[in-house]
């Protein structure tokens, strides 16, 4: 199996000397091509800084992440912006839209950074809606949507690009329970037919055991869900859990 990310020795340190606190302490992890993996742990664990820095949004202290090959500690900030553009899309908690623009002002905004035509961005932002089921709210206003709609409009802002790889941070943790099951099957759909790489950080036990993997994080080190643990096995070309999280 191909691996997209390649982490090696990854070690994140916030402040200095006296305040200095190890948020991961020598990650070691791959992620191979196609997979659902759900990042899971208490809060403090290292999960989110975790996610933050697979997804190149922070810098490691010390360690390498590798992206299709590609060592990220050794680009340029420019460079590392283009990978990430290229590479992944981002679906978080928080909606992070503009309240006053259009539901597609939203979503082309990956393809204006990327530098796409006017006419190719509105094409392409159009079949994005339509995968996620929102055409008809295109001219829409933010405000005037749903916080289901929000999240929807926020997943096809990440598929806009064709991403190989989508980062999900507790992706249903503003929405009632009927609508965060409908954001769910949309996410695996993608992963699933699409064949996109899914990252998921979340606190939610069942929502972890819909992954292929689940890793656990605890103290900064991950204590559950590599392949050499004797609770997951190679089933159909992924590794998965034999026994369900916390069992």
């Amino acid at each position: 199996m191909n691996k997209v990310i390649e982490v090696k020795n990854l070690v994140k340190v916030y402040g200095k000397r006296s305040t200095a606190f190890e948020a991961l302490k020598g990650i070691n992890l791959d992620i191979f091509d196609g997979e659902s993996v759900a990042i899971v742990g208490k809060s403090g664990s290292g999960k989110s800084t975790l996610m933050h820095l697979l997804a190149l949004l922070d810098k490691p202290t010390s360690g390498t992440i590798k992206v299709d090959g590609i060592d990220s500690t050794k680009l340029s900030n420019r460079e590392l912006n283009k990978l990430r553009n290229r590479t992944f899309g981002f679906v978080f908690q928080q909606f992070f839209m503009n309240p006053n623009d259009t539901v597609l002002e939203n979503v082309v905004l990956p393809l204006k950074i990327a530098g796409i035509g006017g006419r190719e961005r509105r094409n392409l932002a159009s079949k994005a809606l339509e995968t996620v089921g929102l055409e008809e709210r295109i001219k829409f206003k933010a405000t005037d949507l749903s916080g289901g709609q929000k999240q929807r409009v926020c997943i096809a802002r990440a598929i806009v690009n064709d991403p190989k790889i989508l980062f999900a941070d507790e992706p249903t943790g503003n929405l009632d329970s009927a609508t965060g099951d409908k954001v769910i099957k949309l996410l695996f759909d993608l992963n699933k037919e699409k064949g996109v790489t899914l990252i998921m950080v979340t606190h939610d036990e069942d929502l972890a055991r819909l992954c292929d993997r689940q890793i656990r994080i605890m103290d900064g080190k991950i204590v559950e869900g590599l392949p050499d643990d004797p609770k997951g096995e190679w089933v159909d070309g992924k590794w998965k859990m034999k026994v369900t999280i916390g069992a």
